[in-house]
């Protein structure tokens, strides 16, 4: 009788700190040859104004490793740490980028000092009242899961979350907001915004969603699954993968019911995109999946 084969474990670290970061150039060529050279793959994003990272490896001193010789030029890092046996990332990405998390606006992150919630008081903290708790991600995001009871900003992408503001800032002017996002980062620049519109009273889930799930037995609050930027798609409370597939075509996830809709067809189109997309984009998509399932 063959035994079954055990599947392989990816350990996996998610990863930002807002500060001047400089010489992105060197930095990208010596990441680049440290973390290729301990089979470490995911995405590196460097910009001006710090580090933005989920990587992952099979081995975990190797992945603690590379962590380490990132720290040489960041100094230490909060680690947000899953586990997944499906492989995160098909490689190592490395990005320059002018921001962090694209807002369109010149945010001075450095000199920021936001309020911060740990995971252990966030759900009495939000229960309050007075508190309004406010989702910083995406609508797609907020599809898969998000605390009970809170705000969406109904934004396609992060560009649009001034505008949410902007229109709701006589509601939320005399509240005390609870803010969140699914590593922390976006909450970083949100809470910069709100500020700037005169909304000083802004709170944020220190370490974002990620954290929360890792650091919190109690997840009364939470319902879903949340939404991450890897091949996962989501994950669940206790940080395994979830239940989500991914439309290929527009990026969003699908549930298992999306999948049996008219509209879908893997790899090419979903009923989220069908519209948005042209004939020539369906084309295009459908000669990519046809070479993935031929193996080229």
């Amino acid at each position: 009788m063959q035994s079954k084969v055990k599947p392989k474990t990816f350990f996996i670290s998610t990863f930002y700190k807002c500060f001047a970061l400089k010489n992105l150039e060197r930095l990208e060529i010596s990441f680049r040859e440290e973390l290729k050279k301990r089979k470490i793959i995911g995405t590196v994003v460097l910009t001006p104004e710090g580090i933005n990272s989920t990587i992952a490896a099979s081995n975990k001193l190797s992945l603690n490793h590379g962590i380490r010789f990132i720290e040489k030029f960041t100094g230490n890092l909060v680690i947000k740490n899953s586990s997944s046996n499906k492989q995160p990332f098909k490689k190592l990405k490395i990005k320059k980028r002018e921001e962090i998390v694209p807002s369109g606006f010149n945010l001075n992150l450095n000199n920021h000092e936001g309020k911060y919630i740990e995971p252990k008081d966030w759900q009495e903290f939000i229960s309050q009242k007075n508190v309004v708790t406010i989702d910083v991600r995406n609508d797609y995001e907020i599809e898969v899961g998000t605390f009970k009871n809170s705000l969406s900003p109904k934004t396609k992408n992060f560009r649009e979350f001034n505008k949410f503001i902007k229109e709701n800032k006589k509601k939320l002017s005399k509240k005390k907001l609870a803010i969140f996002c699914t590593g922390g980062i976006r909450c970083e620049k949100a809470s910069i915004l709100f500020e700037n519109n005169g909304l000083k009273d802004v709170h944020q889930l220190s370490g974002g969603i990620l954290n929360f799930f890792e650091k919190e037995e109690d997840k009364e609050k939470w319902k879903g699954e949340c939404f991450v930027f890897d091949d996962r798609v989501t994950v669940k409370t206790n940080l395994k993968p979830g239940n989500y597939l991914q439309c290929y075509a527009c990026r969003r996830p699908l549930s298992q019911k999306d999948l049996f809709k008219k509209e879908y067809v893997k790899g090419v189109s979903c009923h989220k995109c069908l519209n948005e997309k042209s004939d020539e984009d369906r084309k295009r998509y459908a000669e990519r999946q046809k070479q993935l399932n031929n193996g080229l």
